[in-house]
């Protein structure tokens, strides 16, 4: 009879660590939940870093490499701490004919980071989307979870220097 190691304890004693191992429960901490374990792992705690990636391994048996692979290769996981606000610009075709890079342009310019980046402040991360489904808006911005259409650079500008006034960290 082959005999497994017992799983190994959550990286701390965060409570949210319970969640995850519910979700790896829920299916025998087989390796076909890796999805499934990764999503509680980010709805948990915003995102997957290294000691998570090490402990879903772990526990669902594993490589490492894996792990790794799924996290980096779906772009609905994240390795880093979201922003305080964050901006996603839709890049569909509508968007992007309709002005989407050039808004993209602006946020790089104005607070040095690009897609997939958080400023050092950690108050903005903006992302890219493939497409937001509002095209008759298009370009469009998703504005910590609100949906904004035909937005110019100028709006671009005076939204994101709103969402990041302290008068706005206040409200």
């Amino acid at each position: 009879m082959l005999m497994h190691a017992p799983a190994p304890g959550p990286p701390s004693a965060d409570k949210r660590w319970r969640i995850v191992e519910a979700a790896m429960r829920r299916n025998g901490n087989a390796g076909h939940a890796l999805i499934e374990t990764l999503h509680s792992v980010q709805q948990s705690f915003g995102y997957i870093d290294d000691d998570a990636m090490r402990y879903v391994a772990a526990s669902l048996r594993l490589p490492l490499s894996k792990v790794y692979g799924v996290a980096t290769f779906y772009h609905f996981f994240t390795l880093k701490p979201a922003g305080k606000h964050t901006c996603v610009v839709c890049m569909g075709t509508a968007c992007y004919i309709k002005g989407a890079p050039q808004l993209l342009d602006e946020i790089r310019g104005k607070y040095a980071i690009k897609p997939g980046q958080t400023t050092e402040d950690g108050q903005l991360s903006v992302l890219q989307a493939r497409c937001l489904g509002a095209c008759g808006l298009a370009p469009a911005v998703v504005f910590d979870g609100q949906v904004a259409g035909r937005v110019n650079q100028e709006q671009m500008k005076t939204r994101l220097t709103e969402l990041l006034s302290p008068k706005a960290a206040k409200a």
